[in-house]
């Protein structure tokens, strides 16, 4: 099997809130909205896929519910901390809530995160060393 994640696939309680944010908002560019389901290109190789949590659930089975954090994070990596204050401001104005300021991290790197509109968390950040170089366009 190749090293490689081909889909990311979130379920949303609300697509057309979830299209308002990522499409409207943020300006991301479909490739497929047939009403139960929004694919976004996040990569060369990579789709973000957002389901109905209904249509999700006929093809996956149940969503857990219940209190917390989804124990997920995506992220958006660039390449300085100004880059990163400036992702994070433009997702707040596009409806995300600001989970926390940006600030440094003990391992060297500089992120916040942010939470898009059924509360997956999005990480921004920057981040030196080899690997966090490597995941740049």
């Amino acid at each position: 099997m190749d090293q490689r994640i081909s889909f990311v696939t979130l379920a949303v309680a609300d697509l057309a809130a979830s299209r308002a944010f990522y499409v409207d908002g943020l300006g991301w560019e479909p490739a497929l909205d047939d009403g139960d389901v929004l694919m976004l290109p996040a990569g060369e190789h990579l789709v973000l896929s957002l389901w109905s949590r209904a249509s999700f659930e006929a093809e996956v089975g149940p969503v857990a519910t219940g209190d917390g954090v989804a124990p997920i994070t995506l992220a958006h990596n660039v390449r300085t901390a100004a880059e990163v204050d400036a992702v994070l401001a433009e997702a707040v104005a596009a409806g995300a809530v600001a989970v926390g300021p940006a600030q440094e991290r003990e391992w060297g790197g500089y992120t916040g995160y942010f939470a898009d509109p059924d509360g997956f968390r999005w990480e921004i950040a920057t981040n030196p060393g080899p690997i966090g170089q490597k995941v740049l366009p």
